[in-house]
């Protein structure tokens, strides 16, 4: 446990309480203690570069947005790895036709096409309000890094009907983030890796969802939250408390981390 020297944190589920939408104070405190011994800190989430959280006191050395495909530090671009901008308009014809409007991010922008609740919910967790967006069409034809929609598994299939490059990647069941096929929270974080020049085995990782399989399979140490999917549970190299419970907090106490 003493090599590790980098971390790389989900925000959602992980970080952040989704009944509360907050971080906790002991939360904080692991994560200003980590710093302190110079253990670098990375954000590894499926949200946008303009809705990342701020957390008081603390500052993260690199951030993996998009599922991965887009990451980059205070020095600028670590990665960057658009959709086919031929996927992302099949894609939003695919969303038309079983009804659901879709939002499209660039690398400094979020854009809708309508709103339904599912949609409307997702934005909530990063405290955003969904709203339609008047020049959607030229936006969607920018650099798009993730599509966004409301749907169940089921409308999957549908989705990426004719879609060649890209895939779903999920992490509620209500929606889902849509990113190239050769991206993932696995990519982001080898490529983040090998720009500092650590081995797998230095690295840690904490999540919840589905999306952070790969992320944890690709660290020296995935812990999954006690809150976690049971998909992820089950690939985890170990399991911490809940995130209500200052899980990450307990969990890099009791094994000398921090």
């Amino acid at each position: 446990m003493n090599q590790i020297k980098i971390i790389f944190f989900d925000i959602d589920g992980t970080l952040v309480d989704m009944q509360t939408k907050q971080i906790s104070t002991k939360t904080i405190e692991a994560l200003q203690r980590l710093k302190a011994k110079g253990i670098k800190l990375c954000i590894a989430t499926g949200r946008s570069p303009v809705s990342l959280p701020k957390f008081v006191g603390v500052d993260f050395d690199a951030y993996l947005t998009f599922n991965g495909s887009y990451c980059y530090d205070q020095s600028g671009t670590i990665f960057s790895n658009p959709i086919y901008a031929d996927d992302v308009q099949q894609i939003i014809r695919n969303a038309a036709a079983i009804g659901r409007p879709v939002s499209v991010a660039t690398k400094n922008r979020l854009a809708a096409n309508g709103t339904d609740e599912d949609l409307a919910e997702y934005y909530s967790f990063a405290h955003l309000k969904l709203t339609m967006a008047e020049d959607f069409e030229s936006v969607s034809r920018e650099e798009i890094y993730q599509v966004m929609l409301g749907c169940r598994e089921a409308d999957y299939p549908s989705i990426l009907n004719g879609v060649s490059g890209a895939k779903i990647t999920a992490w509620w069941d209500r929606a889902v983030d849509i990113i190239p096929a050769s991206s993932g929270k696995g990519m982001g974080i080898r490529k983040i890796l090998e720009y500092y020049h650590l081995e797998r085995s230095e690295a840690m990782a904490f999540g919840d969802g589905n999306n952070d399989i790969e992320m944890l399979e690709v660290v020296g140490i995935g812990v999954a939250m006690e809150n976690a999917s049971l998909q992820l549970k089950a690939i985890a190299s170990d399991i911490c408390g809940h995130v209500a419970q200052d899980g990450i907090y307990h969990y890099l106490t009791y094994q000398g981390i921090i």
